[in-house]
């Protein structure tokens, strides 16, 4: 098992060398994928691929999204030999303490998803966290289980082989923000197990968001509705892995 981590970076380029700094210590290749960032950006995450040895930077000519993004790292994680890799997010948010455990935990459960949840401090807007439990509801509607704690945090570890079968053939993920609940229903519903850990998650006041209100959570929505219909689509299976769940828990 070989791992690694992939930082998908628009418009964080400020803020990336912290969260850099924050993971050399654990000696792992750290890709980071420039997606189609201003000069601006671009000049701090060059300078950050210059002086630690441990960045594989990938460039992208133009932003495509986290989606896209994302695919480039977990591709170019294949080129080196990864098996899984660790998504966390450019912009700090994430508590990167809890590394060791998600890599402890992913050493001891390799063919699953080990995916955050987040546990928020003062600092998270009230209707951040409440949105966020409208949407995990929808999670568990279209999955039948609640093993998906949190869809949407950008904090989980991959195995690489899984994610790449799935994004190979499936051009219709979504390329933005719908991204992390996209591949991570999609991938549950390839019986690719799914591992909830708690993450811290905080809100600096001067931190800048791509998250546009209207479009992406209208692209959100979309999401939902698509798998709304893969969910009907696949529901006597859904419903057979629902009553062997509920068997081996009573049991």
């Amino acid at each position: 098992m070989k791992y690694g981590f992939v930082i998908p970076v628009y418009n964080h380029g400020a803020a990336l060398e912290s969260v850099v700094k924050n993971l050399v210590q654990y000696n792992l290749p750290i890709i980071v994928v420039d997606d189609g960032n201003d000069e601006k950006n671009k000049a701090f995450i060059n300078d950050v691929a210059s002086r630690y040895p441990l960045v594989d930077l990938v460039v992208r000519a133009k932003n495509g999204g986290k989606g896209v993004a994302m695919k480039d790292g977990v591709r170019r994680a294949a080129e080196l030999g990864l098996t899984h890799i660790l998504q966390l997010d450019s912009d700090g948010q994430h508590d990167t303490d809890r590394v060791t455990h998600f890599l402890e935990e992913s050493e001891k459960y390799p063919e699953a998803i080990i995916c955050g949840y987040p546990e928020y401090d003062e600092s998270a807007p009230k209707h951040r966290v409440n949105g966020r439990k409208v949407a995990n509801a929808w999670i568990h509607f279209v999955t039948l289980s609640k093993d998906i704690k949190d869809a949407m945090i950008g904090f989980r570890i991959y195995p690489v082989e899984s994610y790449l079968k799935l994004i190979n053939g499936h051009s219709y993920l979504d390329a933005r923000m719908g991204y992390d609940i996209d591949i991570l229903v999609r991938l549950y519903w390839r019986k690719v197990p799914v591992v909830s850990e708690s993450v811290k998650v905080f809100y600096p006041s001067d931190g800048v968001s791509n998250f546009h209100a209207v479009r992406d959570n209208l692209r959100i929505a979309w999401v939902y509705t698509r798998l709304c219909i893969g969910m009907i689509l696949r529901l006597p299976v859904l419903i057979v892995r629902c009553i062997k769940r509920n068997r081996r828990s009573a049991a």
